[in-house]
C-alpha cells in the first residue's frame, strides 16, 4: 500500500504561524515534529512506499523535513500551482501501478490513537479489493462548523454535507448517521481513475495530458505549467465522491482533527491550571482559557480571558475564541496590499538551503544566508540594492563580474548595483553569510538572473 501525503495549502487559516510559502503542515504546532513528518511517520507504519504531492515551490522545505526524520525513499510529484485535490489525487494515481492501494491522507492533521487508526485502515483495505472507493467518517464529538459531514447508514454512504450552521451541527451530532469528513481515502488507483473518468472526464483526460508530458528525473515527477492550469481545479469530493456510486465509509472513532483554525489548535495543546496554553514565555496574571503562541518575546496577559494571542516575528495576532476564522479577512486585505507576509516568513527555503531575515527597514534588509555544501546561488544582479556579505562560518567561493575568490570566516565582500555574481559553497560543512542589503528598493523581485 502507498501512502499518498497530499501537501498544498494556502497558509491562511493560521496565518501568521502559515504563509502561503510555508503552510501549517511544516509548522510544529502540538511537537517536536512538524504536522508533515508526523503524517509520514505515522503511516510508514502501515504503508511500504510515500508519494507527496506538492506545490514546487514547497519541494526542498519537504525535504528538509523528510531528511529531518530520517526518510529519503521517496516520490514527489511536483505541481507548479493547485488545482485542488481531484487532480492532485488523480496525478499520483497515474504515477502507480493501477492495483496497487493508495491510502489518501491530507498532511495537515492530527491523530491519536494509532491502534484504532490502523484497524480503520485494515477495515478499509477489506472494502477497497472489492474496488470501492473508501472513505473515514469521524464519529463528532461535538457540534463543529469548520467541518464537513458525511450521512451514513453503515459503510453506505447517503450524502456528503457541507459545513453546517451551530443549529445543524448540534442536529448532526446527536444523530448516529453523521460523521466528520475526514478528507482522508483508501481505494485502488486504478478504481478511483475510472470514477474519475465517469464523473468527471475533463479532469480524467486533462491529467493524463499533464501526467504524460510530465518532466521525470530522480523520482521527482514535474508537471508542466501549462498543463497544470488546463486541468479543472476541483476537490475529490465535489467531483467524484458525490457521484459516484462505488463509495464506502469506515465509522471511526481514533481521535482526528485538522487543525483549521486556532480554536481547534488551543483543543490539541496541553493547558495550565487557569487553562491557558503553556508556553515558556508567557506570564499571566488573573487571565484564563487563552491560546498564547510566541517565539522570542516574552508575553505577559492581565485579566484577559478567551483570547488567542500569536505572536511572530514580523506580525502579531489577537482574537476573541471562536472568532479567529476571521483570519482569512485578514490575510485578504494584506494580498489587496501586494504585502510580502502573506506568502512569506522571515525564513525561507530554497534549493541552495535558506535565509533568514533579521532586520530591515525602508533602506536596508540584514539576512541570514544559509547555503549547503556543493550548492550555490545562481548568476544574478540587482538594479536598485548593493550587498555586503560577510562569512560567519564555512568557506565561500564568491564570483563577481567574472573574478572569483575564497572567503573564509570574518571575511567580506561588497556587491554593487548592477554587478553580475554568485556564491557557492566548496566545503563540506553549511557556509553561514550575514548578508547587508541596502538601497532604495529592497523587495525581493529585484532579481535579475
Amino acid at each position: 500500500m502507498i501512502n499518498i501525503v497530499l501537501c498544498g495549502g494556502n497558509g491562511t487559516r493560521l496565518w501568521p504561524l502559515s504563509r502561503t510559502l510555508y503552510p501549517k503542515q511544516f509548522n510544529k504546532l502540538i511537537s517536536n515534529q512538524s504536522l508533515f513528518q508526523m503524517t509520514v511517520s505515522r503511516n510508514r507504519l502501515i504503508c511500504d512506499q510515500t508519494l507527496v504531492v506538492s506545490n514546487e515551490a514547497q519541494y526542498f522545505l519537504a525535504l528538509d523535513h523528510l531528511e529531518e526524520i530520517g526518510v529519503t525513499a521517496n516520490t514527489f510529484i511536483l505541481e507548479p500551482t493547485g488545482r485542488n485535490t481531484a487532480p492532485a489525487i488523480a496525478l499520483a494515481c497515474l504515477a502507480v501501478h493501477k492495483d496497487e492501494l493508495v491510502l489518501v491522507t491530507p498532511s495537515d492533521h492530527t491523530i491519536q490513537n494509532i491502534v484504532e487508526y490502523t484497524k480503520s485502515i485494515e477495515l478499509a483495505k477489506e472494502l477497497a479489493e472489492l474496488n470501492y472507493l473508501v472513505t473515514f467518517g469521524i464519529v463528532p464529538k461535538y457540534p463543529e462548523t469548520g467541518y464537513g459531514y458525511i450521512e451514513a447508514n453503515g459503510a453506505n454512504v447517503i450524502s456528503f454535507k457541507e459545513k453546517p450552521t451551530l443549529l445543524l451541527a448540534e442536529q448532526y451530532v446527536n444523530s448516529p448517521n453523521y460523521f466528520w469528513n475526514s478528507g482522508m481515502f483508501l481505494f485502488k488507483a486504478g478504481t478511483f481513475l475510472e470514477e474519475l473518468e465517469r464523473c468527471a472526464p475533463e479532469i480524467y483526460e486533462s491529467s493524463v495530458k499533464a501526467f504524460n508530458n510530465a518532466k521525470v528525473k530522480n523520482e521527482v515527477i514535474r508537471i508542466n505549467h501549462e498543463n497544470m492550469m488546463g486541468i479543472p481545479s476541483d476537490s475529490i469530493d465535489y467531483a467524484v465522491m458525490e457521484k459516484s456510486k462505488a463509495v464506502k465509509m469506515i465509522s471511526s472513532t481514533f481521535e482526528w482533527s485538522d487543525l483549521g483554525s486556532f480554536e481547534a489548535l488551543y483543543n490539541e495543546l496541553p493547558k495550565d491550571v487557569d487553562q491557558c496554553s503553556i508556553v515558556d514565555n508567557h506570564i499571566g496574571i488573573d487571565s484564563h482559557r487563552n491560546l498564547i503562541i510566541g517565539e522570542d518575546r516574552l508575553i505577559a496577559t492581565i485579566d484577559v480571558d478567551d483570547l488567542v494571542i500569536v505572536d511572530t516575528v514580523d506580525a502579531l495576532l489577537i482574537s476573541k475564541h471562536g472568532s479567529s476564522q476571521k483570519v482569512k479577512a485578514v490575510v485578504e486585505q494584506l494580498k489587496t496590499q501586494n504585502s510580502e507576509l502573506v506568502d512569506h516568513h522571515v525564513m525561507a527555503y530554497r534549493p541552495w538551503g535558506n535565509h533568514t531575515v533579521l532586520d530591515q527597514s525602508l533602506n536596508y534588509k540584514i539576512k541570514k544566508v544559509i547555503i549547503k555544501p556543493g550548492k550555490k546561488i545562481q548568476m544574478q544582479k540587482h538594479y536598485h540594492r548593493n550587498e555586503h556579505w560577510v562569512v560567519i562560518k564555512g568557506t565561500a567561493l564568491v564570483t563577481v563580474n567574472g573574478i572569483s575568490s575564497l572567503l573564509r570566516t570574518n571575511e567580506s565582500t561588497y556587491i554593487r548595483v548592477g554587478d553580475e555574481h554568485y556564491v557557492e559553497n566548496p566545503g563540506l560543512i553549511d557556509l553561514y553569510l550575514i548578508e547587508v542589503q541596502v538601497g532604495e528598493y529592497i523587495n525581493e523581485n529585484d532579481v535579475v538572473r
